[in-house]
């Protein structure tokens, strides 16, 4: 039976269509009970003349797919907190000014050198019940950290909502952190922060004391920092301790994803329990006594890895597999991680945007979909080789279904992936194995100091080996555009070369031809829309001033540093550039008079020149110049004031009023991001 024609499938992509047009459509809730309920009345209507006539009517069957589209908006919205009449988004004072906030702490999450930062509830604002999630940044000083998960805790403070991107092609954290509902944070000292004796306990609670628990009993076994932070990482998905070096390491060899707990991690648990329970007989009571094991094990260790999203992604996922297996219908296993999808994205239909959740679906679809087809090409009689081969070819599979994706989020691309994966799975392999046993002695005592230091050393040689493969620099591949017309017509090519090596026919070849054709559209389309392309970009820089003029291909950087190399690794100017499929032409020596097209564009900097006739159409202020801009605007009246990220926020403030006074545009680079024209 051919995937497409399961009626589940259907179903699931109309939902997904469904949840993507709620997203990008921003809908609202009343707009869409009027197509909710007529969609129900024509699938019921359709339904019951199905029956009456005892046949199957197309009606029916489009009803349906209409029915599961109108069904995934309304639960996008549904799962947006700040629809919700008691979010803390509707308090606008708490933005305005200092109120009495009072929040139960969540999570941990990774602290930097300034402050420890958690996510948290919010409980009440100045009295008033309200609620959503949180981020809390507690800025660090010489005195112990002893909060925990569960704390309440009470600060007077003002809410900072989330920034948008303040640069072009710029990782646009506050729609991050709005996916994962967090629309604001508090930023507090220790001694502004009052706890509550009575502490919450929750789960998350429950979680959280174990974890303390697992890293306390390591602490006492004399782990050593280094390799237990990276342990932490790859048994439980805490990556709050790990250092930037090793992130780092295990981004340039390709091995990010062994660092993120995800289906490779609950794969390995699920093979792992079912070696174990190999001996117990595959009868109708053994079956159902391994699934039970299977699903209780999974369960426990997403309680013992802190619950966090990508671990219950998983653990559902490979649940649905167990069941499977267990029903022994696992030719149907597509049709599983369809149903797997559909339950999670019912339940968190936000995951669908995050990119951990793209990514581990196409690669198990990949790796389930292309490795035998892979790994049919060259047959080995040797052990040895069939087992570097099926590590190669599902290595492969699942870095040719990512591969995209991978371009069009990082633009970078590690050359060396296969031989990392290589190295690393019988080393990663038994790290998997001895730190699920140590993690559950770690629970109840601390473990042995020869099960630890074998434990430590594997992960010390695992380091090892991909510190070296990071090391050699010219295989990261770096600074690639990818765009979305680049991500669509590439994935299109792949389905269709697999489906042609899979099942050679006309039909299908003259499809890899035409996917074939779309790339190189998508290729011209680009350079067409580059080279026709005219603007001028400010950026927000703190220590700097950055303005870039294009016209078509040809960029010109103008700075007040013209050092070409400095220039053009500033990490601005770099994404801008990579996003824009384009390259830094030169670097000039920022001028008082710019004119770009029809417009004329004075700047002043820290001297507070002014020049005499002055008329601009724009007006920029960099550097904090010691001007009186209300006499400014007396003599020229520009269309638009623009003030850099180099002037202080102070004078930014004096600014913006003398501009209200005036009814003139004031653009701050600190607020609004860069400015465009």
């Amino acid at each position: 039976m051919k995937v497409l024609d399961f009626p589940l499938v259907k179903i699931t992509i109309a939902f997904i269509l469904g949840v993507i047009a709620s997203y990008y459509s921003h809908f609202s809730v009343s707009k869409l009970m009027i197509p909710l309920s007529l969609s129900l009345i024509l699938f019921c209507f359709s339904y019951f003349w199905n029956l009456k006539h005892n046949k199957k009517y197309i009606i029916f069957g489009v009803s349906v797919y209409i029915f599961s589209f109108v069904i995934g908006a309304v639960t996008l919205l549904s799962h947006t907190e700040k629809l919700q009449k008691n979010n803390y988004t509707h308090c606008k004072s708490a933005f305005e000014k200092p109120q009495s906030i009072t929040i139960i702490l969540r999570e941990k999450l990774k602290s930097n050198d300034y402050s420890d930062r958690y996510v948290g509830h919010i409980k009440s604002i100045s009295n008033k019940i309200y609620s959503g999630k949180i981020i809390i940044s507690i800025q660090k000083d010489s005195t112990e950290n002893r909060l925990i998960i569960g704390n309440t805790i009470k600060v007077q403070t003002a809410l900072q909502a989330n920034k948008s991107n303040k640069n072009p092609n710029q990782f646009d954290y506050g729609r991050y952190l709005a996916d994962k509902q967090i629309y604001a944070q508090i930023y507090c000292q220790k001694k502004e922060i009052l706890v509550s004796k009575t502490i919450t306990k929750d789960i998350w609670y429950y979680c959280a004391k174990l974890h303390s628990r697992i890293v306390l009993n390591l602490e006492k076994a004399k782990f050593n920092k280094a390799e237990m932070s990276v342990a932490l990482a790859l048994i439980l998905g805490q990556q709050q301790e790990i250092s930037q070096d090793i992130i780092q390491d295990y981004q340039y060899s390709g091995a990010t994803h062994i660092l993120s707990v995800s289906g490779l991690h609950v794969g390995f648990i699920m093979l792992f329990i079912t070696f174990i329970l190999k001996p117990i007989p595959n009868t109708k009571k053994g079956s159902f006594i391994k699934l039970t094991s299977i699903l209780v094990s999974l369960a426990g260790f997403a309680i013992i890895s802190g619950l966090s999203p990508s671990v219950l992604r998983s653990v559902v996922m490979f649940s649905f597999v167990a069941i499977a297996n267990h029903l022994r219908r696992t030719g149907n296993i597509y049709h599983t991680l369809l149903v797997s999808i559909l339950l999670i994205l019912l339940f968190e239909p936000y995951f669908l945007f995050d990119v951990g959740f793209q990514l581990s679906y196409l690669a198990l679809f990949f790796i389930l979909w292309l490795q035998p087809l892979l790994k049919n090409i060259y047959k080995p009689k040797n052990k040895l080789m069939v087992y570097i081969w099926e590590a190669l070819t599902v290595s492969f599979a699942a870095q040719i279904g990512t591969l995209p994706l991978c371009l069009y989020y990082f633009h970078q691309f590690p050359g060396l992936f296969f031989v990392t994966n290589i190295i690393i799975l019988p080393v990663l392999s038994f790290i998997m194995i001895a730190g699920i046993v140590v993690m559950i002695i770690a629970i109840f005592t601390s473990p042995s100091y020869f099960v630890t230091i074998i434990f430590e050393k594997s992960i010390y040689l695992l380091n090892l080996m991909i510190h070296a493969v990071a090391s050699i620099d010219s295989f990261v591949i770096r600074d690639i555009s990818f765009n979305s017309y680049y991500l669509f017509t590439f994935y299109l090519f792949i389905i269709y070369v697999i489906l042609w090596l899979k099942k050679p026919d006309y039909t299908k070849l003259v499809l890899v031809f035409s996917s074939t054709i779309l790339i190189q559209l998508a290729f011209i389309l680009t350079k067409f829309r580059t080279e026709s392309e005219k603007e001028l970009i400010v950026y927000h820089e703190k220590n700097n001033t950055l303005i870039s003029e294009r016209i078509g291909k040809n960029t010109v950087l103008f700075t007040r540093d013209t050092t070409f190399e400095k220039n053009k690794n500033s990490r601005s100017v770099n994404m801008y550039l990579v996003g824009n499929s384009i390259a830094l032409t030169k670097t000039e020596k920022i001028k008082n008079l710019l004119y770009f097209k029809d417009t004329k564009i004075l700047i002043i900097d820290s001297t507070g020149i002014l020049p005499s006739n002055a008329a601009p159409d724009i007006l920029i202020l960099t550097q904090s110049p010691k001007i009186n801009l209300d006499r400014v605007l007396k003599n020229i009246r520009p269309k638009l004031i623009i003030a850099d990220g180099s002037n202080s926020n102070t004078i930014q403030k004096s600014w913006k009023n003398s501009c209200l006074k005036k009814n003139i545009p004031f653009h701050p680079t600190n607020e609004k991001g860069y400015y465009k024209l």
